[in-house]
């Protein structure tokens, strides 16, 4: 018997905050989740859902506050649902994302190693070097620009945002505010009609070099060298402008051709010592200051040294093996994304790395491939996979090779730890280092080091 009701009100006690920082209530050992609330307090909600073994309630008033919350300094926090934890002291949610990460560990491995204290940025604010805004309509037909509502397609206008880079803002705006003024179409979910779909700003943290993609659901845009010029006058760190041509029915953002405007079509960014060249497809940190802080967790885990065969698996445009370069006799870097390899072949050549090797495929059958048939044997490895983690197939040959030094990077702590469950065949996680590379959100990075049993 479910002891709660769809759409009563009751008092509660929050007893645990959860993996996206909501807050958890018990009643009758059934569990109700509360987005907003925070451990310790007390609260009145409303059950908005209710499935059979848990639902979820709407905050409705805190009537005792936890010492940790604060006044959200955010206009549109509520609706956007990004920063879901900016209710909360910085410092604490360091620590709700470490005991985020300790309780996967707990639960699921035979090592009960203690996860280390959260790494977090001195000012986590502006960190974001790519800003994405759709564009369409809002409900009096006026053209608006902004974030989605939580959950929905409805766009909320964003007059500032607390994570996004200033300057990648003020791009944005102003290219708003052509189209605007010279009455450009946007884009309508419902007729599939209008030429703007997305602003898209990418900009270069060390070298301020700014890239503007306008996302069409036109092969041409009206007053295209009109805006431009408008741009590129107004804001000459702007190196490019690329029109991004997508007309399909999709959520993804952008599509298949790109269309250079004006500039090379990509800019440059370093991250310690090395440069980086990003085009519009490229996939690049979106929190550099921490990525070097991550990266050099990384590398000082792998204990490396000039003998060292390294294999970087789901290598992207190359950044942890160009990292790792100078430490080792020889790098392979595996990426199943063809437009990244090249990039990260462009990359090595950019920073004169001449002891790396890219190959493009899907890591399963390529590592696999550079093993048996090419006859190459790696004596360390590190991984930072999608989300999804590792398919047991990498599983099984990482635990056939056995190497000495196994770092496992990931941006899923949940798929990590499912992960490095089966990898205890062999290994045993010996320490487990989160990095905040997006202060205010429930996302955590995470750098775990493994050691061959015996």
């Amino acid at each position: 018997m479910v002891p709660v009701e769809k759409n009563k009100e009751y008092e509660v006690e929050i007893v645990d905050n959860g993996f996206e920082g909501e807050g958890i209530a018990k009643i009758s050992d059934f569990t109700i989740f509360i987005p907003g609330a925070i451990k310790g307090e007390r609260c009145k909600i409303l059950i908005v859902k209710v499935n059979k073994t848990f639902a979820f309630g709407k905050l409705l008033e805190v009537c005792t506050k936890s010492k940790y919350r604060v006044e959200v300094d955010c206009a549109t926090y509520k609706r956007c649902g990004g920063c879901s934890l900016r209710h909360i002291q910085y410092e604490e949610t360091l620590k709700l994302k470490r005991d985020m990460v300790q309780n996967l560990v707990t639960k699921t491995l035979n090592t009960k190693i203690n996860v280390k204290d959260t790494i977090g940025m001195q000012e986590p604010f502006h960190y974001r070097n790519k800003l994405q805004y759709p564009v369409g309509y809002d409900k009096t037909n006026k053209p608006v620009m902004g974030v989605y509502a939580n959950r929905t397609h409805e766009i909320i206008p964003v007059e500032s945002c607390l994570i996004q880079n200033k300057e990648a803002e003020e791009v944005a705006k102003a290219v708003f505010e052509f189209i605007k003024e010279n009455k450009i179409t946007v884009y309508n979910e419902q007729t599939r009609k209008g030429a703007i779909r997305h602003i898209i700003v990418r900009i270069g943290a060390r070298t301020n070099e700014i890239m503007c993609i306008l996302v069409t659901n036109e092969e041409k845009i009206e007053k295209e060298n009109e805006l431009v010029d408008a741009i590129s006058k107004k804001f000459p760190q702007v190196k490019t402008i690329v029109k991004n041509i997508n007309k399909k029915n999709t959520n993804v953002i952008l599509g298949d051709t790109n269309v250079i405007l004006s500039g090379n079509g990509y800019i440059y960014d370093k991250l310690g010592e090395y440069t980086f060249k990003i085009s519009p497809m490229s996939f690049y940190q979106t929190n550099p200051i921490q990525t070097e802080v991550l990266y050099q967790k990384a590398i000082a885990f792998a204990k490396l040294d000039k003998d060292d065969i390294l294999c970087d698996l789901y290598c992207g445009i190359g950044t942890i093996g160009i990292f790792a370069s100078s430490k080792v006799k020889q790098v392979y870097g595996i990426e199943i994304v063809e437009e990244a390899v090249e990039a990260a072949r462009e990359n090595a050549k950019i920073n004169k790395v001449d002891n790396i090797e890219f190959i493009a495929g899907d890591v399963e059958k390529a590592f696999k491939e550079l093993v048996e048939t090419r006859g190459v044997k790696p004596t360390a490895i590190i991984v930072d996979p999608p989300r999804r983690g590792l398919d047991t197939t990498t599983i099984s040959k990482i635990l056939e090779i056995a190497v000495d030094k196994f770092v496992y990077v990931s941006c899923n702590p949940a798929t990590m730890v499912r992960d490095l469950k089966m990898l205890e065949e062999k290994y045993e996680v010996k320490e487990m280092q989160p990095v905040d590379m997006f202060p205010f959100t429930s996302h955590v990075e995470c750098c775990s080091v493994l050691y061959l049993k015996n």
